[in-house]
């Protein structure tokens, strides 16, 4: 389950094949499923196959499900069959371009019906999961390879392992050298850096290197409240990639590629512990949606 763009031209004659996929975790049933599905979790075991992937959906039995890349490009799909813990089925429809469903074509008709399943099967605290997928035989070794990464992570997450992250990402209609200028300098900084008008960031200093350290603070306009936002530098990559850690030992990564419409940031982030997930999603998309007003402005 990944969202990616399908090259018409190869995919002239389609054959399928059924792969199969399994691992056993040390942890519950029911800690797996949450794993495999809830949305913060979902985008972090699917990054194995493409960064930014994730899924559209109300996740009911019957439901409609798209799975999508951040260019709008992916499948649609449905949801099956649903028991919770257990079993879940998708039945895959066809392909989505630009965030709209395609109508069928021939091509697609070669694949659409296909199914993708994962099965969980619980003793003694451990749980196998297995994943049936069906695959065009062209990419039936990418998935051989890709998979298994995803697997594992599915079971580095389940058994407490590896932290949960969270994605974020923007497309900035910028030069890669504005865009890096402006996510790094002190004078920038300090005027993107805010969820919202209500607050801003008086100060910065940022000495930007591996091993540097970095400063922001940031503070309510009318003096209520404020904190201090820092960190060390472990992996500075000029207009390319910038890796943090702040004082919690919470990790940051933030990638920029030069695309066609400009520059692709994706900022993954590890999760404090005091707010739900989804609150952080939004206060830290907030901030991103900020930077890139304030850049292409």
């Amino acid at each position: 389950m990944f969202a990616t763009s399908m090259n018409h031209s190869y995919l002239k004659t389609i054959h399928m094949e059924t792969l199969q996929f399994t691992t056993t975790i040390k942890a519950p049933a029911s800690k797996v499923w949450e794993t495999l599905w809830n949305d913060t979790t979902y985008r972090q075991w699917t990054s194995a196959f493409h960064a930014g992937s994730y899924a559209v959906s109300e996740w009911k039995e019957g439901d409609p499900i798209q799975f999508l890349a951040t260019d709008g490009g992916g499948m649609y799909s449905v949801i099956e069959k649903k028991i919770p813990n257990e079993f879940m089925s998708f039945r895959h429809i066809g392909e989505v371009k630009n965030f709209e469903e395609q109508p069928l074509t021939e091509e697609t008709n070669g694949w659409s019906g296909s199914h993708e399943n994962y099965s969980l099967e619980e003793s003694n605290g451990e749980t196998i999961l297995n994943v049936y997928l069906d695959s065009m035989s062209e990419f039936a070794a990418y998935f051989s390879k890709a998979f298994p990464p995803a697997l594992e992570l599915i079971k580095d997450i389940s058994e407490g392992t590896i932290k949960p992250s969270i994605t974020i990402e923007a497309t900035v209609n910028a030069p890669i050298e504005k865009v890096w200028d402006y996510w790094t300098n002190p004078e920038h900084v300090i005027h993107w850096t805010n969820a919202s008008d209500d607050w801003h960031a008086p100060r910065a200093t940022n000495d930007l290197r591996t091993g540097g350290k970095f400063f922001t603070r940031m503070e309510a306009k009318d003096g209520s409240m404020g904190f201090d936002f820092e960190g060390s530098y472990s992996n500075v990559q000029d207009n390319n990639v910038i890796e943090y850690d702040l004082a919690d030992d919470r990790h940051i990564k933030v990638t920029f590629t030069q695309q066609e419409n400009g520059v692709r940031v994706i900022e993954t982030f590890d999760p404090e512990n005091e707010n739900p997930h989804e609150m952080q999603r939004f206060g830290w998309q907030a901030i991103l949606n900020n930077f890139k007003k304030y850049t292409e402005q």
